[in-house]
């Protein structure tokens, strides 16, 4: 098969993204940002293989400029951006399983991707810079290939303005600093899928989460990798006026870490960050080894604590074991939302059985008009997703009993760590782990009929 590349999307909830015809193993992204004028210059280097024979390939890249494309593997013909894609083409076949790199000059003014979903991607803060990458703005600010299932390592140096913490996805290995301006290096080791890749940049201070007493100032630089036999490194990366307040709020992270281990067996990466950015955010944001919370989100209420448990989780279900396909979001969502009912039950406050009832009372009021097992692109965000697949996991537990149920959860998140799962994936999975349970029968009619069952 040879020719042009890109009739072959990954998904059909967002056709428009990601390509079947070659997978990147890591991206090298050097970004040099400037926050007064909003300008980025990038280069990325892409370490590839191509699936089948092709001439040319296309890259997700929206609203940048490519100014360079070279190759030290392949001889580049030509290159131009075209509606939110990069197209290089190459003089010769680039050969079915051929391994080659492509390293990318590009520049601009990055701005969100407006869609289905609203925007997403690169955001200007009041003072800083926030990416929220789901489900298709990675294309604002690096050229990839733009899927879930299409997971790679990465290498970040972002270099921005002096007094400003930039922060990226996996450890921080280096920061070098030069007059006005700061160097700051991350490695993610661990596979990651495009839309979780992120830079936040702020005036942070960097707190421990483990000691809550432990003062913010005399921490090391960077987090240093986790020795297996402690627990894990957590940080919060804080405007300095709002420390008080996220140390208060975030003072029973430590235990949300320690109760979702027992449950869902070791976290996968080797730190964990909460940034909180000193703007309002209507919503939490997840990113691999790290998610993204607003000044708002500073409460001790259930509402709040919640919803830090919420992006905890995905660390587990979402990050590590992560969809292959869109449609199955509520391998995400469902999962991270029930882990919200199970911190409730933890940490001392309404117990996970209380919660899905109430949740359940709830959704008999709403329409009943939603499959969360392939709920369509414009509700694949819909709450039903969200809450149903969490009643899903219920009745679940009720069936199995709360060894069984849990023994699953960690053996699901251990035997797909690093990997891609659809839903018949985790069917397939529960049916040979729950012995004597049809749970493609209990299942189905949570995920796959409009109705919701009883509970």
């Amino acid at each position: 098969m040879s020719g042009d590349a890109e009739a072959c999307s990954p998904d059909p909830y967002t056709p428009a993204n990601g390509s079947t015809s070659y997978r990147v193993g890591h991206y090298d992204l050097t970004l040099d940002y400037r926050l007064a004028s909003n300008r980025l210059s990038g280069r990325a280097v892409l370490t590839m293989t191509a699936q089948h024979e092709f001439r040319e390939l296309e890259l997700d890249l929206s609203g940048l400029r490519t100014t360079k494309v070279t190759s030290d593997t392949v001889r580049v013909r030509s290159f131009k951006d075209r509606a939110g894609k990069l197209v290089i083409g190459f003089r010769d076949p680039v050969p079915d399983d051929a391994e080659f790199r492509l390293d990318i000059r590009y520049e601009g003014n990055p701005e969100p991707i407006s869609g289905t979903w609203g925007e997403v991607g690169w955001e200007e803060l009041t003072d800083g810079v926030l990416v929220a990458g789901q489900p298709t703005g990675a294309p604002s600010w690096f050229p990839c290939n733009d899927h879930p299932s299409r997971k790679a390592r990465y290498r970040f140096t972002v270099t921005t303005d002096a007094g400003y913490r930039a922060v990226c996805n996996g450890v921080l290995v280096s920061r070098i600093a030069k007059s006005s301006r700061t160097t700051w290096v991350y490695e993610q080791a661990e596979p990651m899928a495009t839309y979780l890749a992120t830079v936040q940049i702020g005036r942070y201070e960097l707190v421990a989460l483990n000691d809550p007493a432990r003062p913010a100032v005399g921490l090391p630089a960077h987090a240093v990798p986790r020795d297996p036999a402690q627990p894990v490194p957590q940080y919060a990366a804080v405007p300095p006026s709002l420390v008080p307040a996220a140390r208060a709020s975030l003072a029973r992270h430590h235990e949300m870490m320690t109760a979702f281990e027992r449950h869902f067996g070791p976290y996968p990466f080797p730190q964990y960050l909460v940034v909180v950015a000193d703007d309002e955010l209507e919503i939490p944001l997840e990113a691999q080894t790290l998610s993204i919370i607003g000044r708002n989100h500073l409460d001790q209420d259930w509402e709040a604590q919640r919803l830090i448990a919420h992006e905890l989780a995905h660390q587990w279900f979402g990050n590590a074991v992560t969809a292959a396909r869109w449609q199955d979001i509520w391998l995400h969502e469902g999962f991270a939302c029930y882990a919200e009912w199970l911190w409730s039950e933890a940490g001392g406050s309404t117990t996970a059985d209380a919660r899905a009832l109430s949740t359940h009372q709830r959704l008999t009021r709403e329409p009943q008009d939603l499959t969360i097992g392939d709920p369509g692109a414009s509700d694949m965000f819909d709450d039903r997703v969200y809450k149903r697949g969490a009643l899903a996991l219920h009745a679940l537990r009720r069936a199995a009993g709360d060894d069984a149920f849990f023994g699953l959860l960690r053996a699901w998140s251990e035997e797909y760590r690093f990997g891609s799962v659809t839903t018949p994936d985790f069917l397939a999975f529960a049916t040979r782990t729950l012995q004597g349970i049809d749970v493609g029968a209990l299942l189905a009619p949570w995920l796959f009929a409009e109705d919701l069952p009883a509970l």
